[in-house]
């Protein structure tokens, strides 16, 4: 018990793998993925708890009766940077963040989860992105030269997704049947879940 009260103390704001994987052998944390349902389907960390970004704002209120401290986790860690900004507004403590988010944690060979494969939406949106700069620019050239536009006005985007370290294209993208249809979320019921494994868990270390 002194010990994981030692661990939890100490958590940085952003966990490694390592780290990560030591504070959950432990006990001492609780895992919430906020990738799409057909990401989480697809590869996600055991034990971690499946609550998409774009539904996580409506339930904010909901986390404050989680006890453990929160591990946030996406594809890359940016997703899970906008869970914790949008957590820390609703006045949720002890967040952190898993930094390079489960594909840090598959580069450390630690285990996964994996379903019914899917891109993510950080492919999703290398692949659109790209796409459309390739028809604005080929087709500015060969039918219409204001489809250059098209090209500028995505990467305008991109730019401004660098630099605010957002992307409208992938919370839009989220909420698309594609990313949906392989494993139905029911945030509600799995924030009830969370909430009765750290309750318990608190109830068993004291």
């Amino acid at each position: 018990m002194m010990a994981e009260q030692t661990m939890v103390a100490e958590l940085p704001p952003t966990l490694s793998a390592s780290e990560l994987a030591e504070a959950q052998r432990a006990g001492a944390v609780t895992l919430v993925d906020v990738r799409t349902p057909a990401e989480f389907q697809s590869a996600h960390i055991p034990g971690s708890y499946n609550v998409p970004l774009d539904q996580l704002a409506e339930h904010r209120a909901e986390f404050g009766g989680v006890g453990s401290p929160l591990v946030l986790v996406c594809r890359s860690g940016m997703r899970a940077r906008q869970a914790e900004q949008s957590l820390q507004e609703a006045d949720i403590p002890r967040l952190h963040v898993l930094d390079g988010g489960v594909g840090a944690w598959e580069q450390a060979g630690l285990p996964l989860t994996r379903g019914l494969q899917a891109w993510s939406i950080e492919r999703q949106v290398r692949a659109i992105a790209g796409g459309l700069v390739v028809v604005g620019t080929l087709g500015s050239v060969l039918l219409w030269p204001p489809l250059l536009y098209l090209a500028m006005f995505v990467g305008a985007g991109l730019l401004f997704a660098g630099v605010t370290d957002t992307c409208a294209m992938g919370l839009l993208l989220a909420r698309l049947p594609w990313n949906r249809s392989a494993a139905t979320c029911d945030v509600a019921n799995v924030l009830t879940r969370l909430q009765a494994e750290t309750s318990g868990r608190t109830r068993t270390a004291g």
